[in-house]
């Protein structure tokens, strides 16, 4: 006799069964934290992308674009000029909210009198731009190393994973700013943090995806396709990693936030975005002399990582609630 969907859910009835994507979004979306989340998530990545600053980085529109550059793939390259036409807005301007302040410049203006918030909006595309890639650099290569070595065990589990621990064992800022440097022969860039920060976390994830692969391995599943001359690689990708990726998406998720904090901590350093590229942790090197006379300055950047962060954050605690399975949902 025919298995019934509502028969595997244990009623009788004809609900749909409690798995897949569909729920998981569900019980995320019933999770008032994790919707606050993907709502900041959902903000800040509309913000980058549909936003559009002149060339000069010192206005802002969401309106008409003929004269403005509308953001593009890879921001982060871009090296525009740095200065406002001149006479066009006053260095240092307060936030329009204090004595002093225009709406024409709403957050202020910096020391060349370029408004603050279309530098935050950039700094906004930056800042995702480097959460998302560095995140996948990290899972990629750290999925490839853990699913291999968790698959076939043995030798190859050990060289593969004595490599990654070697890595692991190595702080992760240290790592970022020795290959940054390296790489880059004196001249850091984003980009060489971008992929230092993705070189930093491929252990992390080559550990979470092995631990799972040691038990996926064994399924019956597995066995029958192994039997049936299915080549390794192919279980590997149909079977192995789909099976073992819920631990590694909630990782992900959260490692977007920390990358996101980490690249902005060493553009602090000197060892990020340079300038004239606005980046929230530049802007807060920046900003750090004038802390006691225009606060704003630190204020803004600081406020935007911190929201940003949070976002991903709560987005994934509450994703990992709902791939749990040992969490009544």
């Amino acid at each position: 006799m025919a298995t019934t969907e509502g028969q595997l859910d244990g009623d009788g009835g004809g609900e749909e069964p409690q798995i897949g994507w569909r729920h998981t979004f569900r019980q995320v979306k019933g999770d008032p934290t994790a919707r606050f989340g993907l709502y900041v998530i959902a903000l800040a990545t509309s913000v980058a992308i549909f936003s559009a600053v002149d060339a000069n980085l010192s206005r802002l529109t969401f309106g008409s674009y003929p004269d403005y550059a509308i953001g593009e793939w890879l921001p982060i390259l871009e090296n525009p000029e740095t200065l406002p036409p001149p006479g066009e807005n006053d260095p240092y301007q307060p936030p329009a909210f204090s004595e002093g302040g225009s709406w024409d410049n709403p957050l202020g203006t910096d020391e060349h009198a370029r408004d603050y918030l279309s530098r935050i909006i950039y700094g906004a595309r930056v800042s995702m731009a480097v959460g998302f890639f560095a995140t996948f650099l990290g899972l990629t290569g750290g999925v490839a190393i853990g699913a291999v070595a968790g698959y076939y065990g043995g030798r190859i589990d050990d060289v593969l994973m004595r490599f990654v621990e070697t890595i692991y064992s190595i702080p992760a800022l240290v790592l970022v700013i020795v290959f940054t440097i390296f790489v880059s022969g004196g001249n850091p860039d984003v980009i060489y943090a971008v992929v230092g920060v993705g070189i930093a976390t491929v252990p992390v994830f080559a550990r979470i995806i092995r631990s799972r692969v040691l038990s996926v391995r064994e399924m019956d599943y597995v066995e029958a396709a192994r039997a049936a001359g299915v080549k390794d690689r192919h279980i590997i990708r149909r079977h192995v990693i789909p099976n073992s990726f819920a631990p590694v998406l909630v990782y992900a998720t959260l490692q977007i936030g920390f990358a996101i904090l980490i690249v902005a901590g060493l553009s602090f350093l000197g060892y990020g975005a340079q300038p004239p590229t606005p980046d929230w942790g530049q802007m807060l090197n920046q900003a750090h002399g004038q802390m006691h006379v225009n606060p704003w300055m630190s204020i803004w950047p600081g406020v935007a990582i911190l929201i940003t962060i949070m976002g991903f954050n709560l987005f994934g605690d509450g994703l990992q609630d709902a791939l749990d399975p040992r969490i009544d949902n």
